[in-house]
């Protein structure tokens, strides 16, 4: 998702009520106090996002799996203060536990992020950490326009780059192997 920073006054800090106050049709993600509002993602985007999510979600049917994926806009909310609220392009969850009629409480096992060229610094710096320091156990950032997939298998302490040619391992299921030649983004 595109984000763009709010201007803030000083030593003032949002909160989740802030998100729930956006007007309709507005939508925002809460780091550390900071709000920053999502803009609509592009055709490639949601090409990207739709691939992914049929791949995992046609994996964990035919598998009988008990994770459940999620596309965004589906509320994260990874710390039990409220200053940190965010909407993953896709979320894995895997204990059932977290998931309340308003999101997932606590870490999904494993985001995906979909790059867009204003959220590049948030998906790769900001929320990488948030991400890894919440439990989170593996994440991916696709990046199309950088023909990139940057995996983070944090339960392993690995790291790993490919590219759109690529077929790419999910590290949290033993044979779930993505190919993702095989998407039309253009």
């Amino acid at each position: 998702m595109d984000a763009i920073k709010l201007e803030k006054y000083e030593n003032d800090e949002y909160t989740i009520e802030d998100i729930y106050a956006l007007p309709d049709g507005k939508r925002a993600e809460l780091i550390d106090g900071e709000l920053y509002m999502m803009a609509t993602p592009n055709v490639k985007h949601q090409r990207m996002v739709g691939f992914l999510y049929f791949e995992i979600a046609n994996y964990i049917r035919n598998n009988n799996g008990n994770c459940e994926p999620f596309v965004a806009p589906f509320a994260v909310f990874l710390n039990a203060d409220d200053k940190i609220y965010l909407e993953p392009d896709i979320s894995v969850i895997c204990d059932k536990s977290k998931l309340t009629d308003e999101g997932c409480k606590g870490a999904p096992d494993w985001v995906i992020e979909v790059v867009s060229p204003t959220s590049r610094p948030m998906d790769y710096n900001k929320k990488l950490f948030k991400y890894r320091t919440a439990g989170v156990r593996e994440y991916w950032i696709t990046d199309y326009e950088r023909n990139l997939i940057t995996v983070y298998n944090f339960e392993n302490d690995e790291m790993a780059d490919y590219v759109f040619t690529d077929k790419v391992k999910a590290g949290i299921y033993k044979d779930l192997e993505i190919d993702f030649s095989n998407i039309d983004i253009k």
